[in-house]
């Protein structure tokens, strides 16, 4: 057996690893690298292997940096099985014919500016192209083992990241490699815990947090502050947030700052993001991998004003009251939120409240690291509001976490590949494993190809 990790080595993005045994090849993961442009740029290359001689590709969870490369991937040859948890077939349905859909929009957009340097510009795939890739799927229940090729045998287990988040497990009959996958909090207000393992050879885990500390305090404190200090004066929250996950624990969170009446009963919310609305509704039909009831859950979902149309969107930014704006992306890397931020970032009344982590690169990492103006669709846009960061809202462990989720194992792994972070994250982390459980372990590199 062997692996090549063809992304997320340096960078929390592009998450890619092929896995080979004799003939067979297996794909965990097929992200998009976002961020800093030269990562963006590798989402134009040519991948190491033929998308045709890729016999299936096991997909921990639905988030585009795991999944949006998959319609470029079929369009470009593929024909084996997508591998996931229904719930991550369900979100995929929606977040990559979205993905490109915005793709083709922004190509659109760029070609009536003339502010892309290709002439015409295009996007990445298509829409259409994504709605071909779906045909694709086989979703599979959690802790069932498959085999998704031949030789191999597959069995997926709770991560808790988001709704249907998978750790896959992969054996060839002699020996086991666990892929972490993106993994969520133990203690997190809505989804469950990840599922502990006892036992594998060879482990590939995430370092998105792999140097930090979440905050000991209810992020509802720090989310009532903001929001009631904000319309105080007079000021527009926008919270650029994640569809899938992000958007539902905010809601969540707003509705018991309500309750509480830390914010007014009246202050309009808006989810603006018809990803967002889709998502939403997919929660409220999978109440068996989250922690509400079908009331918390109803009653979490209606928290917010939910806005369809472009033009209820355009609507919003000509309200100049105290209101809540949530809207994708998060990172403030495409869709409906780019808009909200031209129209209420230059008003110091205004917060921008970032909710989670922000990779290099990214429109909210120069945000939260001060940056005066920024580039939208070719135009630079003025920051005069203020900016907060609601870290301890993520959806990822942190390394205490971390370190606990490993000390469900029974004994060590032979070795312990990181990736899924930036440089100083993954070494950090590395450094800590090789510390406190005495585990072999290295920092994966880009392109890296190791024997098993």
């Amino acid at each position: 057996m062997q692996i090549q990790f063809w992304g997320a080595t340096g960078t929390v993005t592009g998450s890619k690893t092929l896995v080979q045994s004799g003939k067979t090849n297996v794909l965990v993961d097929c992200g998009l690298f976002q961020g800093y442009k030269q990562l963006r740029l590798r989402n134009w290359q040519t991948l190491p292997l033929p998308p045709a001689r890729l016999d299936a590709v096991l997909l921990t969870h639905a988030h585009l940096d795991h999944s949006g490369y998959l319609p470029l991937l079929v369009r470009d040859g593929f024909r084996g099985k997508i591998y996931c948890t229904r719930s991550t077939y369900e979100l995929c349905k929606i977040l990559l014919p979205d993905s490109g859909h915005l793709q083709e929009e922004d190509a659109a957009y760029a070609n009536r500016h003339g502010f892309s340097r290709h002439q015409p510009a295009l996007p990445l795939y298509t829409e259409k192209d994504a709605r071909h890739a779906l045909r694709f799927f086989e979703p599979v229940e959690f802790s069932q083992e498959m085999e998704p090729a031949p030789g191999l045998r597959a069995s997926f287990h709770v991560a808790g990241h988001i709704l249907g988040a998978a750790t896959i497990r992969l054996s060839d009959g002699s020996r086991t490699i666990t892929f972490s996958g993106d993994l969520g909090r133990p203690h997190d207000a809505i989804m469950k815990p990840p599922e502990m393992l006892a036992s594998t050879d060879y482990l590939v885990l995430e370092s998105t947090y792999g140097n930090r500390h979440h905050e000991a305090e209810s992020p509802l404190k720090r989310l009532g502050e903001v929001i009631r200090s904000t319309a105080a004066r007079g000021g527009v929250v926008v919270i650029p947030s994640f569809a899938v996950g992000r958007a539902q624990e905010l809601m969540y969170y707003v509705r018991q700052l309500k309750l509480e009446r830390i914010i007014p009963d009246v202050l309009p919310v808006y989810l603006d993001s018809p990803m967002a609305r889709d998502a939403t509704r997919i929660f409220q039909q999978h109440p068996n991998e989250h922690r509400l009831n079908k009331q918390e859950c109803d009653a979490t979902c209606n928290v917010a004003t939910i806005v369809n149309s472009p033009e209820e969107s355009q609507h919003i930014d000509m309200q100049h009251m105290p209101m809540v704006i949530i809207s994708a992306s998060g990172m403030a890397t495409g869709g409906r939120v780019l808009h909200h931020l031209k129209a209420f970032a230059g008003d110091a009344r205004n917060t921008i409240l970032f909710a989670g982590y922000q990779a290099g690169g990214t429109r909210g990492a120069a945000m939260i690291g001060g940056a005066t103006s920024v580039k939208i669709h070719g135009q630079q846009v003025t920051v005069r509001a203020e900016v907060a960061h609601l870290d301890n809202l993520s959806a990822h462990a942190d390394v205490d976490e971390i370190i606990g989720w490993l000390h469900g194992f029974k004994k060590a792994p032979r070795h312990t590949f990181i990736n899924h972070g930036e440089p100083d994250a993954a070494d950090a982390l590395r450094l800590r494993i090789e510390s406190e459980l005495k585990w072999n372990c290295s920092v994966a590199d880009y392109l890296q190809q190791v024997d098993l």
